[in-house]
């Protein structure tokens, strides 16, 4: 599509945060969804290619991040994606209205009008990208066991994780999100993205074992030396323990 509107409200309520550079990447991202009306590629290097925007490649991936949802077809955008769809039946209704008047015109010979054959292409247009980039989605069913090519792929990609404790913060997040934000056309992918992006735990000091002295099984050096000098050490005479007892009584 050649057109979309544009909230300037909206647009920016959710983008205060975003530098110069992130607003200007983002609008051109939106521009080539709109206009492609398909996601957006998982290539980056093209993406940023077709935007022109080579040198910006961590603000596309940036924006993307926080925008967009990675599917295994691409980028995708649920709001404009919405905004498509209406834009599609908008002109869906107008081809009708346009050959309902046709339909009536008595001269088999006369030609529709500029604004309807527009009409006619812009919705055969809209509706065969429509019916292509259309699938039905799926939310998780809170009775989701966890399967074992998930469970593969986590301890592959991420073996600091629990496999079983990310699961269950995935199932419960995902379960709890609701309305369109919870629909998936690919759990699998999504699973995957959240094993990546998922920060690693961290450790507790307390668990870490610190060995003040190094296993051995020799004899401590400080030990022995110890014992020898005891045993070099003599003992004193009686003459000399009279002496010191004498004294102690003065004393």
């Amino acid at each position: 599509m050649h057109y979309y509107q544009f909230n300037i409200g909206d647009y920016h309520s959710h983008t205060l945060h975003l530098s110069e550079i992130e607003d200007l990447t983002y609008r051109r991202l939106l521009d080539w969804y709109y206009l492609h009306e398909s996601p957006i590629p998982n290539d980056l290097n093209e993406v940023a290619r077709q935007i022109r925007m080579r040198s910006h490649s961590d603000c596309i991936t940036t924006v993307l991040l926080e925008y967009f949802e990675r599917t295994p077809d691409g980028w995708v955008h649920h709001r404009a994606d919405k905004e498509i769809e209406k834009v599609g039946e908008k002109s869906t209704k107008a081809s009708k209205s346009a050959k309902a008047r046709w339909d009536k015109v008595k001269d088999a010979n006369a030609l529709p009008t500029q604004s309807e054959r527009n009409a006619t292409q812009d919705t055969e247009h809209t509706t065969h990208n429509t019916k292509e980039k259309k699938t039905l989605g799926k939310r998780l069913a809170s009775d989701f066991s966890f399967p074992k090519d998930w469970e593969d792929f986590c301890q592959t990609e991420r073996p600091e994780l629990s496999p079983v404790k990310t699961f269950d913060q995935f199932k419960d997040y995902w379960i709890a999100q609701a309305g369109q934000k919870g629909v998936k056309l690919d759990w699998f992918a999504t699973w995957r993205n959240w094993v990546r992006s998922t920060n690693a735990p961290k450790i507790n000091p307390a668990d870490r074992v610190r060995l003040t002295v190094a296993p051995s099984n020799e004899p401590d050096p400080t030990l022995l030396k110890i014992k020898e000098d005891d045993l070099k050490a003599s003992r004193p005479s009686l003459e000399t323990l009279a002496k010191m007892a004498e004294i102690r009584r003065k004393a």
